[in-house]
């Protein structure tokens, strides 16, 4: 079919690259420190510890921080010292960060962030990542590192219809890759981005080379089967699996009541989130307690700043609920065994919510090309140590640099 020229034009431009720069209007930043002053406080909590949730002083504490010593507009510098963009993509505007490495041959990275983080979570593994010279690395590790919002998260646009789940943000994550004029990548993510990245190894992407997850996906059907059950775990596993398996069913019974909201009531959870930054605060530095590998208290790995850009962003960006919808979308365990047959790489970090064994690894990943497990750094791995995580990339994706 012969399109006509407006026709061409518009398609053209859908296709475009367009610079992009964070700029919040003075009126939303006053908005949301008259809202977080105004916050009203429930009783405390009965225990001693964080088993009923956050801690009342603990979050009155970040809570006053934050409306009256934050200042987002020192993250907006740090984002608009780095090259933005938008373009869209099957019907969405997709925000995203591209950083060129200076150094010859890089090798083109696409990392996928999860919830609750954001693009703000991978900011400081850029430098490690695109010149590694310069953080005790070798030149030939270098790499071209593309940062995007996912759908519904931070500035991309939000969905207005369902349907954008794991799979589709990996073929949108090809078409991006494509555009920027990369023929060979590969693909890294933790949490929701070890899920795209699992969606995109399975979907026989060309450009593709291999993968790396810091939240392998690799619990075998019988494991995955008593521990929905609340059974004892099946006879057999070794040490480390029965450990794993602990972990995971402690989750499940304990600590994964938001995703199971977000997974089935996205729109019911979120009117809190969105008229209370109190509220969504801690609804997010639960998660960076639990997650991080600090021994429940976030502030050991992250400062307050860090934990509050990325609060701020959810709220200036209005993100709840979207974000929230990608649980709704894939209603899926996203920790049971996969089958990838690419190229795979695995890092597991002493934080994460379990720490796959090996032997699991392997049944999941089965062309397993790098695997490790370190001894710092928890679920936000690039966040919380971002010259180990650049480190780990480096060794994972050394084996396929003479296939680009």
């Amino acid at each position: 079919m012969n399109l006509l020229p407006v026709q061409q034009a518009a398609a053209t431009e859908s296709k475009a690259i367009r610079p992009f720069q964070v700029n919040v209007p003075e009126e939303d930043l006053v908005d949301l420190r008259r809202r977080v002053l105004a916050t009203r406080w429930p009783a405390r909590e009965t225990v001693a510890d964080q088993s009923q949730g956050v801690q009342l002083a603990k979050l009155q504490e970040l809570v006053r921080y934050w409306g009256t010593d934050y200042d987002w507009r020192k993250v907006e510098t740090k984002l608009n010292a780095l090259p933005q963009f938008v373009t869209e993509i099957d019907g969405l505007d997709i925000h995203f960060i591209h950083v060129r490495s200076r150094h010859p041959k890089a090798l083109p990275l696409i990392i996928t962030h999860g919830w609750p983080g954001s693009v703000l979570e991978l900011l400081k593994a850029i430098g490690p990542l695109t010149d590694p010279t310069a953080y005790g690395g070798r030149a030939e590790d270098a790499f071209d590192v593309v940062i995007p919002s996912m759908p519904g998260y931070g500035f991309s646009e939000q969905p207005t219809e369902p349907g954008w789940n794991a799979d589709r943000i990996g073929l949108a994550w090809d078409i991006l890759m494509t555009r920027l004029g990369y023929e060979r990548y590969v693909s890294q993510g933790g949490d929701w981005g070890s899920v795209v990245s699992d969606k995109m190894a399975r979907q026989n992407l060309k450009g593709l080379l291999g993968i790396h997850v810091n939240m392998p996906a690799t619990v075998p059907p019988d494991a995955a089967k008593a521990m929905s059950a609340g059974d004892p775990a099946p006879a057999g596993l070794t040490e480390e699996e029965r450990t794993a398996y602990d972990a995971l069913s402690t989750f499940f019974t304990r600590n994964g009541a938001y995703g199971t909201m977000m997974t089935t009531r996205p729109q019911t959870v979120g009117y809190g989130l969105t008229d209370s930054p109190a509220g969504l605060a801690a609804w997010m530095y639960d998660k960076f307690n639990q997650w991080t590998y600090s021994g429940g208290d976030a502030e050991r790995s992250l400062t307050k700043d860090e934990m509050l850009d990325d609060i701020t962003l959810y709220w200036l960006t209005n993100s709840a609920i979207s974000s929230a919808q990608l649980y709704w979308e894939n209603n899926a365990n996203n920790f049971n065994a996969v089958d990838i047959s690419i190229p795979a790489a695995v890092t597991v970090f002493p934080g994460e919510i379990y720490r796959a064994p090996k032997s699991w690894v392997e049944r999941s990943y089965h062309n397993l090309i790098y695997f490790n497990e370190v001894d710092k750094g928890g679920h936000f791995a690039a966040w919380e140590e971002p010259e180990l995580f650049a480190s780990e990339l480096r060794e994972a994706f050394r084996s396929l640099r003479p296939l680009m």
